[in-house]
């Protein structure tokens, strides 16, 4: 094809030629308007409204902002029974998890027990998706105790922490309510897929660097998160380490991996790894209580309190001094939290091949998170342990996440006083054991085979967050990303296109070094629109390609460029 002799005609003018006319022009109006629908309302929530009758529409109000009253009818019996099993499932792993995580945030460990009680029966109302288990998580955890651990000590101070812990709660829930409700769910986009791997992995990091803390049995530890900061309040104490409580978690540990290594080499057995938090706990309890271990330096979590949640209305710290630094947490978990919950949910909706709308998930963390800052809860979203979980165990709707609440509403009333003799040893074997799996290198060396500049984004987040804070660490990932956007923008790669022989297919010749370009003739592809941050680099960089083809074409004693074409798919 390349070498065909073309056969232009000399005027437009041509008799039976077809005139294309100039389009109207759209009013300004109505352009800006059109795009702005585009922007915050693609799927075009009203239109299920229209030429609705007004009871009609109430209905379908109820059931947009809770989606429980749709899908609720239709709820059978075969359903209950396979949300069931998930729901038992689920709390066995949210229990142990839930008191690990509060541990891990510094409150005490009772609030793991409360979010995860009233916080699930608020998202099985309100969520669309079917698979995501609510939950408290290490990194919103981790975040609020470096956050809020910097103005406040939860040991010198534990009631002022705790209700800044309950504000900044109420902070998050407010912005992804609002988020949702304003149609600002495309904001949570700019977190590209390069920075969640390399925050989440240098946020496990840190965890496990915590979790120190508890395998060696220390009392006394650093409040930086950071790997030097650690490191140093590590070996500057090795006469306080104990040997007890690091056989113990290693121990443990052990067979935390093992289940969970089991687990995945036989996935119909996804119940195992499931299990084995709590009957590390369970295993952990008995071996101390007989032991006696708490007398050989093996610290246990100590009483804890029997009920449902208690109201904390009265508790929140609008008048405090440090309400700004409760505002600051409150909106960096919240992003954080909206990023994990959106992407797992859209993960596990992906493979049922169903739907969920961002904006309503937004309202539903939003509503959740209020309502638990009003009842003793701190930050929840949908972690993905949780929700591979109940996935896996073949839950069918969001019922599943109302048997777990149930399931925590149980052990609040009556059996806590079981968990008085579980090890903290345990519990930092646990997290450990959940915090390795957000490490994924694969995911790592794929993106620096991609794309090497994603790949820095990816270690700069994780370099971030590991050696100097985690805010560091988003903020830095979160500004490389913008960068990216940006460059893309005002940078748009052009390629030069030639034609693959023997086919009408024209690929960047970069690529494909048997593509052939048509003598005479200049391929561009622009990979880009076009816009004022980027025409003026267009216009050189168009003229460069021109001047380097001019001199190819000389230097090989053809004859000089005629025609330039551009492709200008943005592909």
């Amino acid at each position: 094809m390349g070498n065909t002799d073309f056969a232009y005609p000399s005027t437009m003018n041509v008799e039976g030629a077809h005139q294309v006319a100039i389009p109207p022009s759209k009013p300004f109006i109505k352009s800006f308007m059109s795009n702005l629908k585009e922007t915050f309302f693609p799927d075009d929530p009203l239109r299920q409204f229209k030429n609705k009758p007004a009871s009609k529409k109430f209905i379908l109000g109820l059931q947009y902002f809770l989606p429980i009253l749709e899908w609720g009818p239709k709820y059978t019996l075969q359903f209950f029974k396979a949300d069931l099993i998930s729901g038992i499932t689920i709390a066995s792993l949210a229990i142990p998890q839930g008191i690990s995580y509060a541990k891990l945030a510094n409150l005490p460990p009772i609030l793991g027990l409360y979010s995860s009680f009233i916080p699930p029966l608020v998202y099985a109302m309100m969520g669309s998706s079917r698979d995501l288990a609510v939950g408290t998580v290490a990194v919103a955890s981790l975040l609020t105790a470096s956050m809020l651990g910097k103005e406040v000590s939860a040991i010198e101070n534990p009631k002022l922490y705790l209700h800044l812990a309950f504000t900044a709660t109420f902070f998050a829930g407010v912005l992804q309510a609002a988020f949702g409700l304003l149609r600002l769910g495309f904001i949570v986009d700019f977190l590209s897929h390069s920075t969640i791997v390399g925050f989440m992995a240098g946020a496990a990091t840190v965890v496990i660097l915590q979790q120190l803390k508890g395998i060696l049995g220390l009392e006394h530890f650093t409040r930086g998160t950071d790997l030097v900061s650690v490191m140093r309040s590590v070996f500057s104490q090795t006469h306080e380490w104990r040997w007890e409580s690091a056989v113990l978690g290693c121990g443990f540990l052990f067979f935390l991996m093992l289940t969970k290594h089991f687990s995945k080499r036989r996935p119909k057995f996804f119940w195992v790894s499931a299990m084995a938090p709590l009957t590390s706990v369970i295993l952990g309890s008995l071996l101390v209580y007989f032991a006696h271990a708490e007398n050989h330096g093996v610290q246990v979590i100590g009483e804890l309190k029997k009920g449902l949640n208690p109201i904390t209305v009265t508790d929140l710290a609008f008048d405090s001094p440090y309400l700004m630094t409760a505002i600051k947490t409150g909106m960096i978990t919240a992003i954080i939290a909206l990023a994990e919950g959106i992407a797992v949910g859209r993960s596990f909706a992906m493979y049922k091949n169903y739907h969920i709308d961002g904006n309503k998930e937004m309202i539903a963390f939003g509503m959740m998170n209020i309502a638990g800052s009003l009842t003793s809860c701190y930050l929840t979203t949908g972690p993905f342990s949780r929700s591979a979980v109940n996935f896996n165990s073949g839950c069918k709707t969001a019922v599943s996440n109302i048997v777990m609440a149930l399931a925590v509403m149980i052990t609040l009333l009556f059996l806590t006083p079981l968990f008085h003799y579980t090890p903290l040893v345990v519990l930092s074997a646990i997290i450990i054991a959940a915090m390795v799996g957000l490490i994924d290198y694969d995911k790592a060396i794929h993106l620096f085979k991609v794309d090497k500049f994603d790949f820095v984004v990816c270690m700069s987040a994780y370099i971030g967050v590991v050696f100097f804070s985690v805010e560091t660490g988003l903020i830095l990932a979160v500004a490389l990303s913008i960068l990216r956007v940006l460059l893309f923008v005002a940078r748009p790669r052009t390629n030069v296109l030639g034609n693959i022989p023997n086919s009408m297919i024209f690929r960047n010749v970069n690529q494909y070094p048997n593509a052939i370009c048509v003598p005479g003739v200049l391929i561009l592809q622009i990979d880009a629109p076009i816009y004022f941050a980027n025409s003026g680099y267009l216009r050189e960089r168009i003229s460069r390609w021109i001047d380097e083809e001019e001199e190819k074409l000389k230097s090989l004693g053809q004859s000089s460029l005629q025609y330039v074409i551009l492709d200008m798919g943005g592909k």
